[in-house]
C-alpha cells in the first residue's frame, strides 16, 4: 500500500517531518529503535535520556543514526540528575531536536540554535509556557491531564486551544488522550500543530515495553478508567495503570528513610554517581525530595515497563489507553492515523456544511 501523502503544518515544516505525529520520550520505551521506526515512518522520534548516562546518550544517538536519516530528537528532564550532561551530548552530536522538560533551558536553546537545531519545550499551563518561550523555545508540547506519567491538572480540549490562543506566533504540539485519526483532526482544530502518542506507540510491534504489559493495556476490556492520577507515587503528580500495587502506592508517600534509600539506590543502578545527588539533599531539599521520590519509584516502573510484572510494578499510562486495542507495526500505525484523520476531518467539514 503506498504511503499517505503528507501533512502540512507548522510542527512538520520546523522539523522537517512528513506527518505531525511525534514519539515522546518514555524512560525504557523510547529507544533507537522506536525512535528510529517513528522518523522512519514520517514522524518524529524522541528519545528517552532517563535511565541513561553520557556516554549511553551518545551511543544512542549514533544508533538511531545508523537507522535513520529522518529528524529525531532527544529528552532531557532538567530537574533529573544526569540531564545536563545527557543534554550536552546531544548538542556535540547537533541532534536536530532536543525536548526539554522540568527546568530552564536558555543555555541549551542557545547552543542547538548555533547549528539550526530546534527546541521543543514540555509545559502543562500558561506560566510555563511563557518561561519557555523566553528561554528560546521553538515550539511547546502541551501536557495534558489525560496524559500518561506527568500531565497537568487541564485536559487538553482546554489546554491546547488556550495556550495556542494566548501564543499564536509558536507551534504546539497536543499530548494526553491522542491515539488515533480522529484525536489528530480534533487536535489540529482546537490549535494544534501536531500529536504526540505515548501511550500508542508504546502498544507497537517496535516497542520495548514488556509484551505482557503490551497485552494487557490493548485488551478489549481494558477502558479509559483504568488509570490513576496523584502525586504520591514518584514525587510528580503522574497517572499509571490502575492495579493492585499502583492502588497501594498511591494512597500515601513512601517515609523519608525509604525514599533517601531507594532513592541513592537507584542513582546506583542508573550509574549516577552519588557526589551528584548528595549535595543537592542538602541545599536545595523540597526539589531533590522530589527527586528522590522520583528515583525511589523507578524499581517500580522498571518492573512492570521492563519485565512485564503487573503484579508488583507501576506502568505510566495514559486515559488513551481505552483507544488502544491492538499491537501493529509502527508505520501501519500512522499510516492509519492518517487515513482516519482525513476521514474524520472529512466528516466533519460535511457536518458543518449542511444546510449551507
Amino acid at each position: 500500500m503506498a504511503a499517505a501523502a503528507s501533512i502540512r503544518t507548522r510542527i512538520t515544516s520546523l522539523f522537517g517531518c512528513k506527518y505531525p505525529i511525534i514519539l515522546p520520550g518514555m524512560s525504557w520505551i523510547s529507544d533507537p529503535k522506536l525512535v528510529a521506526s517513528v522518523s522512519n515512518s514520517g514522524g518524529v522520534g524522541i528519545l528517552a535520556t532517563g535511565p541513561l548516562n553520557s556516554e549511553e546518550t551518545r551511543i544512542a544517538i549514533r544508533q538511531i543514526r545508523s537507522q535513520t536519516d529522518k529528524p529525531f530528537g532527544i529528552g532531557a528532564t532538567l530537574l533529573m540528575p544526569g540531564a545536563e550532561e545527557n543534554a550536552k551530548v546531544a548538542i556535540e552530536e547537533k541532534v536536530p531536536i532536543i525536548n526539554i522538560s522540568l527546568g530552564k533551558g536558555d543555555w541549551i536553546a542557545e547552543r542547538v540554535h548555533e547549528y539550526n537545531g530546534k527546541i521543543l519545550a514540555t509545559v502543562t499551563n500558561s506560566k510555563h509556557a511563557q518561561s519557555a518561550i523566553d528561554s528560546g523555545a521553538d515550539a511547546l508540547m502541551l501536557t495534558g491531564h489525560e496524559a500518561a506519567a506527568h500531565g497537568g491538572d487541564v485536559t487538553s480540549l482546554v489546554l491546547v486551544p488556550s495556550i495556542s490562543k494566548r501564543f499564536p506566533e509558536i507551534p504546539v504540539v497536543a499530548a494526553g488522550g491522542f491515539a488515533d485519526g480522529r484525536g489528530l483532526a480534533a487536535a489540529l482544530t482546537l490549535g494544534a500543530d501536531a500529536v504526540a502518542m505515548g501511550s500508542r506507540f508504546a502498544i507497537t510491534e517496535e516497542s520495548s515495553l514488556a509484551h505482557r504489559m503490551k497485552e494487557i493495556v490493548s485488551d478489549l476490556d481494558s477502558t479509559e478508567s483504568d488509570t490513576l492520577y496523584g502525586k504520591n507515587f514518584d514525587g510528580i503528580p503522574a497517572r499509571v495503570l490502575k492495579s493492585d500495587e499502583s492502588l497501594r502506592v498511591m494512597k500515601s508517600s513512601a517515609p523519608l528513610p525509604t525514599v533517601i534509600y531507594r532513592a541513592f539506590n537507584a542513582a546506583r543502578k542508573m550509574n549516577i554517581p552519588l557526589y551528584k545527588v548528595i549535595p543537592g539533599l542538602l541545599t536545595q531539599w523540597e526539589k531533590m525530595y522530589i527527586i528522590a521520590q522520583f528515583g525511589a519509584a523507578t524499581e517500580s516502573i522498571m518492573k512492570a515497563t521492563v519485565d512485564g510484572n503487573h503484579k508488583d510494578g507501576v506502568q505510566f499510562i495514559g486515559q488513551s489507553q481505552g483507544l488502544i486495542e491492538d499491537i501493529p507495526s509502527v508505520n501501519d500505525l500512522v499510516q492509519r492515523i492518517i487515513s482516519e484523520a482525513r476521514h474524520a476531518s472529512s466528516q466533519s467539514y460535511a457536518t458543518l456544511r449542511e444546510g449551507s
